[in-house]
């Protein structure tokens, strides 16, 4: 892309980034998306684009970029995702008075077919919980037990649980942990016995001194723990309990807001504990527990089949 243009990238990044409080992950998918739309005008437009080029497109342009890009095999998910990060650069050049952006306001986003959340049996969980327990080395089997059960037990996302430090440890049944999620949003989660108690079984046995302000979940060398050992060490348990690929660590968190829900939790509450930003969000759980429903309904009713 021309200089004018990666200048404009770059302040619209910084600008989500400290006003908008995107995670970096959101930042970098975003970006992505403008530079791929950059990409494709440089094959479109035989030279790389600047902002007086964008400022030209015609709504046939867009349509042009996103039919390639499904050409090159993106699902609608995707497609979708990327108009909202391509649209929220050119909403920030016009705010500044630099762009029109209506010929991207006129393309709208693919369908997409809706993905309920999928969790994990209760009794699934519980085994691999369990089964975390089995590692060789007394602290990491710990340490992957506590993590697990904060998923479970508190509805974390891993990002969430390897994000807390030292300080935040949740070792008092009594004391909410308080938790920042998606957006900088902080939420606070109540905290089960058997949380506090493996957090505090992880800390006994931890051979390595941990600050304050330092992260919580250490690897084997007593650096940050990466999500990608948590992944690999539930991959190892699935396996070696027979569940499907679907049993992955955020699947302990679906697991978490599934059992609330059939045990008569309200959807607000969840919500809540969730850190969901909106209520349809959470709402895609009475779907799956309507789905689980109907399952049973179907092995069991003896007029189903």
């Amino acid at each position: 892309m021309a200089s004018d243009l990666a200048t404009e990238v770059t302040a619209w990044r910084a600008h989500l980034a400290g006003e908008r409080r995107l995670s970096p992950n959101t930042l970098e998918a975003y970006e992505r998306d403008v530079r791929q739309l950059a990409a494709f005008l440089t094959d479109h437009l035989g030279a790389p684009p600047g902002l007086a080029d964008l400022a030209e497109l015609k709504t046939r342009d867009v349509r042009a970029f996103f039919a390639r890009r499904r050409m090159d095999g993106a699902s609608p998910r995707s497609l979708g995702r990327g108009l909202a990060g391509v649209r929220s650069f050119i909403a920030y050049l016009e705010r500044r008075g630099l762009i029109d952006a209506t010929a991207f306001r006129m393309v709208t986003a693919p369908k997409t077919p809706k993905r309920l959340p999928r969790p994990v049996g209760i009794d699934d969980a519980r085994a691999m919980i369990e089964s975390a327990d089995d590692h060789a080395v007394p602290w990491i089997a710990t340490r992957d037990t506590a993590v697990l059960t904060l998923l479970y037990g508190a509805g974390l996302r891993i990002g969430e649980a390897l994000s807390l430090t030292r300080a935040d440890a949740p070792t008092d049944a009594r004391i909410p942990l308080r938790v920042t999620g998606k957006g900088g949003r902080t939420r606070l989660v109540p905290v089960l016995p058997a949380v506090a108690d493996a957090i505090s079984g992880y800390l006994h046995r931890v051979p390595y001194t941990l600050k304050p302000d330092g992260p919580l979940f250490v690897g084997e060398k007593g650096g940050p723990l990466s999500p990608r050992i948590i992944q690999r060490t539930v991959a190892q348990l699935r396996g070696g309990l027979g569940l499907p690929e679907t049993a992955t660590p955020h699947a302990l968190r679906h697991a978490f807001a599934t059992h609330l829900l059939a045990a008569g939790g309200d959807l607000r509450s969840i919500q809540e504990l969730l850190g969901h930003a909106s209520l349809s969000t959470t709402q895609g759980y009475t779907e799956v527990d309507t789905a689980h429903l109907l399952q049973s309904y179907a092995k069991a009713h003896p007029r189903a089949g």
